[in-house]
């Protein structure tokens, strides 16, 4: 038994890089593949040193010259080699080739896989980082179809052999967690950061398939990319698969609503159509160039204590369903939002809130973290000539209807919400239906706990059905008492 000191504390031995690629090597039946796109061969030379390297690497490749990458994988309709499309073209291949070339019946025990990745590491003039596709296909059972594992990443550091470096480690943990974490892809997930720091690299998309999977939800791992700080936001289709950021935000007209969507309600969707027809209306905004997220906060998803995932997926299932993208972020406050999004585009901006959201905006104790305080946060959120598009508040004591011509910020921040407001930075969203504005979905919430009726009509008609048809938010069938 090992020897332990008085006083020693238990801790997680985390494997070195070494150790986890020499296991790999060690194994007689893990055989396959390296393709590297765009940082030399990072990932495959960490298994040449280990030792062993030769019961498991066929083949190890670098199609850099672009013509010979589109000879042997073929040309992107978009012409791009960074590409998730890219990614899944040397995949196949090179599993297909592997299949082609070795025999079945000779290696019956072979679990063949193959590794690429195809990146853009940082430029000659350090102006932008770079990103990458990073994937796996592989087996856990010669009689088994394939797995797959694929990733993006977005490189921080500013030093094109230090990204490579940090890519050759992800590599190998990425290859070691597939064959020997995949019964838990949560752990998995984290152990992707053995030996790397957070501030290196970032992932912010991350997609699982096979029958090793089939029970894993990618929108739930995507929260978690947010939950650990692996990246910052990540953002589903209204299909309710994962998509990239960049893809969806590159060069668009972006209308952002925030709120918690628990559940969405016939006011969200108000707010959502007015403020987008005043939003395509701005200069410039072509509503087939504009993109309409809705966004939940960490923040929001952790209100109540711990994030509940079944929770979280009955909010991200209903707006899906309502065909909107969604994201779920780490940004508390909206100036990171605007931040966020200028990472893809230079085009138009708005956000749709509130008078009581407006309100938090112009509270000094949300940018104390700020040296330069209110006057900091407001240069960043409306320095892209943004505008939020305000949606009213029936005042619940006096039914007074408050908008920004009427609405009470701290006396110290008057003036400086006068002077947005006159220039035209906060507009008030008209036209909005005034029966619905004493609907709020906490209330709703609680009645569909309660097993209460009469909140149907509060929401969208297909909203109510995928309810009661899902038992989401925890609904149950009205009791006789109620229906009385």
């Amino acid at each position: 038994m090992p020897i332990t000191i008085m006083g020693d504390r238990e801790f997680e031995n985390v494997p070195s890089i070494k150790s986890k690629a020499l296991r790999i090597n060690l194994n007689e039946n893990i055989y396959g593949t390296f393709a590297e796109i765009g940082a030399g061969q990072e990932t495959v030379r960490n298994f040449f040193r280990a030792g062993g390297a030769s019961g498991t690497i066929a083949k190890a490749m670098s199609a850099y010259d672009k013509d010979f990458s589109d000879a042997i994988y073929g040309v992107e309709d978009d012409k791009r080699y960074v590409t998730e499309a890219r990614l899944k073209k040397m995949l196949s291949y090179e599993i297909n080739l592997i299949e082609d070339r070795i025999s079945r019946e000779k290696h019956p025990n072979k679990l063949f896989f193959s590794y690429a990745n195809t990146v853009a590491t940082i430029d000659f003039a350090k102006k932008y980082k770079g990103h990458g596709w990073i994937g796996i296909r592989y087996q856990v059972d010669p009689n088994e179809e394939y797995n797959e594992i694929s990733l993006h990443i977005r490189f921080h550091e500013n030093d094109a052999r230090l990204q490579q470096n940090t890519l050759g480690i992800l590599g190998v943990n990425l290859i070691y967690g597939a064959y020997y974490k995949y019964d838990n892809p949560k752990k998995l997930l984290r152990y992707l950061y053995d030996h790397i720091d957070k501030d290196q690299i970032e992932i912010d998309t991350i997609n699982f398939s096979g029958p090793r999977f089939e029970k894993v939800d990618n929108r739930l791992m995507s929260l978690q990319l947010v939950k650990n700080g692996m990246t910052d936001a990540v953002m589903f289709a209204p299909d309710g698969n994962n998509i990239l950021p960049a893809r969806i935000l590159y060069k668009k007209n972006i209308l952002a609503l925030r709120g918690s969507f628990r559940p969405v309600t016939n006011v969200n969707m108000d707010m959502y159509k007015r403020s987008l027809e005043l939003f395509i209306q701005e200069n410039k905004v072509e509503e087939e160039n504009t993109e309409v997220i809705f966004e939940i906060t960490l923040s929001n998803l952790r209100a109540e204590g711990e994030i509940d995932e079944r929770d979280f997926m009955d909010r991200a299932e209903l707006l899906c369903s309502l065909g909107q993208t969604v994201m779920i972020s780490n940004f508390q406050e909206y100036y990171r939002v605007v931040e966020y999004f200028s990472r893809y585009t230079k085009e138009r901006m708005g956000l749709a809130m509130g008078v009581n959201n407006l309100i938090d905006i112009f509270d000094e104790k949300y940018y104390r973290h700020l040296s330069g305080g209110i006057l900091e946060a407001f240069g960043k959120l409306f320095f892209k000539d943004l505008k939020v598009y305000l949606y009213p508040l029936k005042d619940p004591e006096t039914g007074e209807i408050i908008t920004s011509e009427n609405l009470k910020v701290h006396p110290r921040m008057k003036e400086l919400f006068k002077f947005f407001k006159y220039n035209g930075k906060v507009v008030d969203i008209e036209g909005y239906n005034p029966d619905i504005l004493d609907v709020f979905s906490r209330e709703i919430l609680q009645m569909i706990n309660e097993g209460k009726t009469g909140w149907e009509n509060m929401l969208p008609e297909r909203t109510a059905s995928m309810i009661k048809d899902q038992k989401l938010f925890g609904y149950k069938e009205h009791s006789l008492q109620d229906k009385s």
